[in-house]
């Protein structure tokens, strides 16, 4: 397993980052350079499974992911079928008092580094550049 960290700052308040973060619906809509197709499998309280065709490094990737919340702190997604099967990813969320602090944290296989995606640094530039994009959004 190899893993990608960083931090990001926003001004918004942790709840408005994690609705906005985890409105997965919307996805399609707001990001479509990232998410080309968003299908709701399931909702439960606390979890949902998504399936979701993620463009990165110029490779789309067609998963199977569960989000599991714990609002507003706590987000994960586990991707339990698909390209980038058994990649997980943590989003905490904590507030300041200037706005929030977002920690990012994704474990994956290396394996999926086969499927295109050419090297580890673009897997993290392009979850850098997908929360850049939340935080504009949560910000505007």
């Amino acid at each position: 397993m190899a893993n990608v960290q960083f931090q990001k700052f926003t001004r918004s308040t942790r709840e408005k980052i994690f609705e906005v973060a985890t409105n997965y619906e919307s996805f399609q809509t707001l990001m479509p350079q990232f998410f080309s197709s968003i299908r709701i499998i399931s909702v439960r309280p606390n979890t949902t499974l998504v399936e979701e065709h993620l463009k990165l490094g110029g490779k789309e990737l067609i998963v199977m992911a569960k989000h599991v919340t714990d609002a507003p702190k706590i987000h994960e997604t586990f991707f339990v079928g698909g390209d980038a099967k058994g990649t997980h990813i943590i989003e905490k969320y904590e507030q300041t008092p200037k706005g929030t602090k977002i920690f990012f944290k994704m474990d994956f296989k290396e394996s999926i580094l086969l499927r295109g995606i050419s090297r580890k640094n673009k897997f993290e530039d392009e979850f850098s550049n997908i929360l850049d994009k939340l935080i504009d959004i949560a910000e505007n």
